[in-house]
């Protein structure tokens, strides 16, 4: 892959925030135009994080005739053990179609670092901005399988709840005490799922409690909601039987994190309950939109979500290189 002309790549951790500053500013605006997503503390985090030098990755920059170089683009990942996350692909005027010849450079380097750093088995990828297909060259090319997952979004409006099966002794916000029975729980949910070959913290009960440390402690996924983040509990044995997550995205949005059920329970109707519930509570706090991810071939997911009024807003794709897969 050849890179645009007058282009030069150079290592992420050569530069400060202050070089990055306006990039990741015209990047959160991209995040609030087409997701409806308040980009500005999840750009923070980054911006701390290329003050400490700690991100490996890339910069983009472009010659100015004359007048120095601009920084028009940046790419970093995530390393955890044996495992790589490409957190971001970003550049000037790109992630609105299939032409990204910008990003396609960086992703291309930072993937070529990734598979050739000791150690690193496994590289996962889910690039919330760009329509499916946008950087399927460099993926493609370097092996990596790609899953088509949507990006829903449903209109809220105040509406009363009044379900026996849900009452308070049953139905909880969010407490720091069910930190451990929800990540176990998610790891049950997960067990020969789907998406458990995305993400693949799903596939143990450590990389659970990871996975809902990261939803509740960074901004990630938005500012954890745990006044309407709810868990459902067996009325006698307490044991927790299905949950459901909420970040704050922006003021008046609110984007769903998680949402499982008992795997003994499906077909009872709880995670309906605690989607109704959810909403109904959002919109009465002010909430004027509801967000969620889904993979497209969950076909049970996706029509709980259609019935309630989600509507896809965007589809892209997760990618994921598995190096004891392929060989």
């Amino acid at each position: 892959m050849s890179a645009p002309s007058q282009l030069e790549i150079l290592d992420l951790r050569h530069f400060s925030s202050a070089q990055l500053r306006a990039l990741l500013q015209d990047e959160a605006t991209h995040w609030h135009r087409r997701l409806h997503w308040d980009y500005t503390r999840a750009s923070a985090t980054v911006l701390d994080y290329l003050n400490d030098r700690v991100l490996p990755g890339y910069v983009a920059l472009r010659d100015t005739h004359g007048k120095g170089s601009e920084v028009i683009g940046y790419a970093f990942c995530v390393l955890e053990a044996t495992k790589a996350i490409i957190g971001d692909v970003y550049a000037l005027g790109e992630t609105g179609s299939l032409a990204n010849p910008v990003c396609e450079t960086l992703l291309h380097h930072l993937i070529e670092l990734l598979q050739n750093t000791p150690g690193v088995d496994r590289i996962e990828g889910q690039l919330l901005m760009f329509p499916a297909g946008a950087l399927a060259g460099p993926y493609l090319a370097a092996g990596f399988c790609p899953t088509t997952r949507l990006y829903m979004i449903a209109n809220l409006t105040p509406a009363p709840t009044n379900n026996k099966r849900l009452t308070t002794n049953n139905l909880l916000s969010w407490q720091p005490n069910f930190y451990e029975p929800a990540a176990a729980l998610i790891h049950r949910c997960y067990a020969g799922h789907m998406d458990a070959s995305l993400n693949d913290q799903y596939c143990t009960l450590h990389g659970a409690q990871r996975f809902l440390h990261n939803i509740i402690r960074f901004p990630g996924c938005g500012t954890f909601d745990a006044d309407n983040s709810f868990a459902l509990l067996d009325p006698k044995s307490r044991a927790m039987q299905a949950l459901i997550l909420c970040s704050r995205i922006r003021g008046d949005v609110a984007h769903i994190t998680q949402l499982c059920v008992e795997p003994t329970l499906r077909g009872q109707g709880l995670g309906k309950l605690l989607l109704e519930h959810c909403a109904a509570q959002l919109a009465r706090s002010g909430v004027k939109e509801l967000t969620l991810t889904v993979t497209e071939a969950n076909a049970p997911a996706l029509r709980l979500y259609e019935e309630h009024g989600f509507t896809t807003l965007h589809r892209f794709e997760a990618m994921v290189w598995d190096k004891n897969l392929r060989q």
